[in-house]
């Protein structure tokens, strides 16, 4: 163990993250919807869907809101869903916007598919949900690999289609985790496999340890431990794929996306906690303000990597007060 990695030790201090490999030209995009189930009351709509991808995966959605509202858009960290967004989208729809969250695929309630699973697949996958919904002027907002998934759409995708009007990154992975003679600062290889083994060992007892440790901070002395949120973590990574989550770890620590964050052109938001154990700040946010074109930081002393959760006060307030500039 070392002072840079505490979390490296054990299976109970672990990491997470996102993504691999640059957009290549046949990624499928989107297709049809399907099994939709619609609450409408007046001009707001409750839904919740699949739509299928050209290569033929189904993926779970949710749709709330005004219709006609500004379309504000989350994309979930690994190994978890969209559900991981609750207290945000019940936020941000009691403020009057649309409120729209896919579950990655392998995640969650979409297809659990076995091939995929890296940054070019997320970000086409999330493009052929917002295509089809047709959402423009949307406020993208991206949590740890989620934070790697909407950088690598709104450079690919977002921007060029003009779907977005702003971006947020929260404890977020890019521009790069994994440590190399060029990122001198970033996380060793050996932790990424031992994050490998530990999920291939006992999946269900990897995905306590996490949450239970440094995911919330949880380790830390005087902690405020809460088990729901424990439980709900575990809940959310149980029900999503296997595979998809072990391939996922080289996704998340191995994609470069240097070039990403330098196409993005929007006003962008970065949030990242300074006892982030899993994405440290000094890795991550640090360096993906200085590329990004129009990017803002702010560095929140002692909040850990799942502050959206545990300083959703905070959080949502200063993210309202961005989106609303």
């Amino acid at each position: 163990m070392t002072e840079d990695y505490p979390f490296i030790v054990s299976r109970r201090d672990v990491l997470l993250g996102g993504s691999a490999l640059l957009l290549t030209s046949g990624i499928p995009a989107f297709a049809a919807t399907s099994n939709a189930a619609t609450t409408q009351e007046g001009e707001t709509a409750m839904t919740e869907a699949f739509i299928t991808t050209k290569d033929g995966v189904n993926l779970f959605y949710k749709d709330w809101g005004p219709q006609d509202a500004q379309p504000i858009v989350f994309h979930h960290g690994w190994p978890l869903s969209s559900d991981d967004w609750d207290n945000q989208m019940l936020f941000f729809l009691s403020k009057g916007y649309r409120v729209i969250a896919h579950d990655r695929r392998g995640h969650g309630r979409s297809q659990q598919v076995s091939d995929g699973h890296d940054m070019d697949h997320y970000a086409a996958d999330a493009s052929a949900v917002y295509e089809h919904l047709d959402i423009k002027n949307a406020v993208h907002i991206g949590h740890s690999t989620g934070g790697g998934e909407t950088a690598r759409y709104v450079a690919n995708f977002g921007e060029p289609q003009g779907r977005v009007a702003k971006a947020i990154l929260v404890s977020a992975i890019p521009p790069l985790m994994l440590k190399t003679p060029s990122n001198p600062d970033g996380t060793p290889i050996e932790v990424f496999d031992g994050l490998r083994k530990a999920l291939a060992d006992n999946r269900a007892q990897f995905y306590l340890d996490l949450p239970s440790g440094p995911f919330f901070g949880f380790n830390r002395p005087g902690a405020k431990i809460s088990q729901g949120l424990i439980q709900n973590w575990w809940r959310q990574g149980m029900i999503g794929s296997a595979k998809a989550h072990y391939d996922g770890i080289k996704a998340f620590s191995e994609t470069d996306q240097t070039e990403d964050l330098k196409k993005i052109s929007v006003p962008t938001l970065v949030l990242h906690g300074d006892d982030d154990q899993i994405v440290p700040v000094k890795a991550s946010a640090n360096l993906a303000v200085k590329l990004l074109k129009n990017g803002t930081l702010k560095v929140y002393p002692g909040y850990p990597h799942g502050m959206l959760a545990t300083n959703s006060d905070v959080l949502n307030a200063d993210m309202l007060a961005f989106i609303q500039k």
